[in-house]
């Protein structure tokens, strides 16, 4: 980008073209193929979003940084390449770095960029407007947190963030930047040779033959072998290369629910739907970008049962091996290059015995057909199965959509009925299994695959960005909205005994969330039996507008944290 500041340097009476740090920090992001911001507009950063559109950005203002910092999380995910989350000074920034968090938890790759008081002021405590030390407050909640505090340095600041939110375990950065750096005038030349182009950002990390050798060792010896694919499989996309290991080894694969779709969930080898028996009859488990944290109960337990389990681990960070259990084949490696490795090694390879693979298919198959009747009933106020069986068969005909999926028996339900058939089409709450996610990735979602987004929210979690269908209506995104109304949180039946209030999980009976859409100028329907359901949402993803659906279900349809009730501690005190 051409500097749009010109002076005179009186001393040699020429004139030299000049630039400042608005134009640099655009140069930057557009040398290195960052060409999207997600964020709120506000002091320091107003004047910076509109020149970096003019420029050929594309700049999505949203309605609250949270939401916006959880689109450029997602948008690190599906790319590889770190989402851009700009907030302004302390309170925006505080906004945004529960994304931050979440990305950095997640490993996903994302930047988030704040304007902050000037640091004279704040390490004087002087009371400056919205003052922080938010380089401070970040860093111990991402991967790495920079400060830039004149325009030189910019093109090197962003280049390091833009390398520690990728290579190794990808992760969320945090980066500074004083609004007094924005109008810092500096010779234009000079500045453009400061700028920096990232070159191989996230190089391969090649495993050890010995790694390899060994994990493929243990998976030959293994009776009732066992592969658990994980978000970060997702992200590696080396689907071809994961896809032809799972079929060459013959193991039954069980994804996590961002893993969905890595291969179908129909495919022959898939146990999603035996899950319970996977884990706990198996004898050798490879991981492959999972972590054994709490949605595996950290690799022992109940749910693992009594059998003896070897665990192979692939990752690219070391410290997560043994983190829980022993790892007796750690492979330490980047997914793509350490899934090949195996491959290669895999010579005269035999498929593990038919009694395991015919027990885990029997399984799978018998749960399949104990669902079924669920999924097709028509009852009207509908259940939790009714409503997700007609959502299982949208997802069926337009493979090709990317589901979002965020609640608490919304969530948990609808991981295990609705099968996806293509890699990084389900996004959802992730590691923390927290609510919020939900507008911010389906804004991200469609602006970066250009496809069609199907969101499916609890009537809870859908509240906490439910604004951001304004952003949806002004960007006029093929979104669709399901809000699966039960009138509260988990259900909407509880009854305060002690007073006139209403009980803390129950929500206004009857609301009606469609309005809202409407109100913004997009598609608002009521739908109250899965036959309206599903007339519905084909019709939305038919036009490709903005809709949201308000699906009526039963106020007693839903259970106690869905199936993650044991977590929430229960008073051991009798009710007097």
């Amino acid at each position: 980008m051409s500097a749009v500041v010109q002076s005179i340097d009186t001393s040699a009476t020429d004139e030299r073209e000049q630039t400042d740090g608005f134009n640099l920090i655009i140069d930057a992001l557009k040398l290195n193929g960052l060409n999207t911001i997600y964020g709120v507009p506000g002091i320091p950063i107003t004047d910076f979003g509109r020149m970096a559109q003019a420029a050929g950005i594309r700049v999505l203002s949203f309605r609250h940084e949270q939401a916006a910092g959880y689109a450029a999380s997602i948008a690190g995910f599906l790319t590889k390449k770190p989402g851009v989350c700009l907030t302004v000074s302390a309170p925006g920034f505080l906004n945004g770095l529960t994304a931050l968090a979440h990305a950095t938890t997640n490993c996903f790759p994302m930047i988030l960029i704040s304007g902050s008081s000037e640091r004279e002021i704040v390490d004087l405590q002087q009371g400056d407007y919205e003052e922080m030390d938010q380089l401070a407050i970040a860093k111990p909640l991402c991967k790495a947190a920079f400060r830039v505090l004149h325009a030189a340095d910019i093109g090197i600041g962003l280049a390091r963030a833009i390398r520690a939110a990728v290579s190794g375990r990808p992760g969320g950065v945090y980066l500074d930047l004083p609004a007094k750096l924005f109008g810092q005038v500096m010779d234009a030349e000079a500045g453009r040779k400061s700028l920096v182009k990232v070159i191989d950002a996230a190089p391969a990390q090649i495993p050890a033959p010995d790694a390899i050798k060994r994990a493929l060792d243990v998976l030959r010896n293994a009776k009732r072998p066992l592969i658990i694919l994980g978000k970060g499989a997702a992200y590696a996309q080396a689907d071809d290369a994961i896809r032809s290991l799972v079929e060459k080894s013959g193991i039954p694969f069980l994804p996590m629910s961002m893993a969905k779709g890595l291969l179908p969930d129909t495919h022959p080898q898939c146990a999603g739907a035996a899950r319970s028996t996977v884990l706990k009859d198996s004898d050798v488990v490879m991981l492959i970008g999972a972590r054994l944290n709490w949605l595996l109960s950290h690799g022992k337990g109940k749910s693992w049962g009594d059998a003896p389990k070897k665990f192979i681990q692939i990752d690219i960070e070391p410290k997560e091996m043994d983190s829980n259990v022993e790892i007796v084949a750690p492979v330490v490696g980047d997914i793509g290059s350490c899934v090949a490795a195996l491959l290669a090694g895999m010579g005269g390879w035999t498929a593990p015995p038919s009694e395991w693979t015919g027990a885990v298919a029997k399984k799978r198959d018998e749960n399949v057909a104990k669902m079924a009747p669920r999924l097709m009933n028509n009852n009207s106020p509908m259940d939790y199965h009714g409503a997700l069986g007609v959502l299982r068969t949208v997802i069926k005909e337009r493979p090709d959509a990317i589901l979002v999926n965020e609640g608490a028996n919304t969530l948990d339900l609808a991981r295990g009925i609705i099968d996806m058939y293509q890699p990084r089409k389900r996004i959802d709450v992730g590691t923390w299994g927290i609510m919020g996610i939900g507008m911010g990735y389906c804004i991200a979602a469609a602006i970066e695959t250009g496809k069609p987004v199907l969101a499916v929210e609890g009537d809870s979690a859908f509240g906490f960005s439910g604004m951001e269908v304004e952003t949806i209506c002004r960007y006029s995104l093929p979104v669709c909205i399901v809000v699966f109304n039960n009138d509260g949180i988990y259900r909407g039946t509880d009854v305060n005994s002690a007073g006139s209030d209403p009980a803390p999980t129950v929500f206004v009976k009857g609301s009606r969330y469609d309005k809202m859409m409407e109100a913004f100028g997009g598609v608002g329907v009521n739908a109250t039996s899965p036959d309206e359901l599903r007339r519905a949402v084909n019709a939305a993803m038919d036009s490709g507008k903005p809709t949201l659906i308000n699906a009526v279900l039963d106020p007693a349809a839903g259970s106690e944290s869905g199936r993650i009730g044991n977590l929430n501690p229960q008073s051991k005190l009798k009710k007097k």
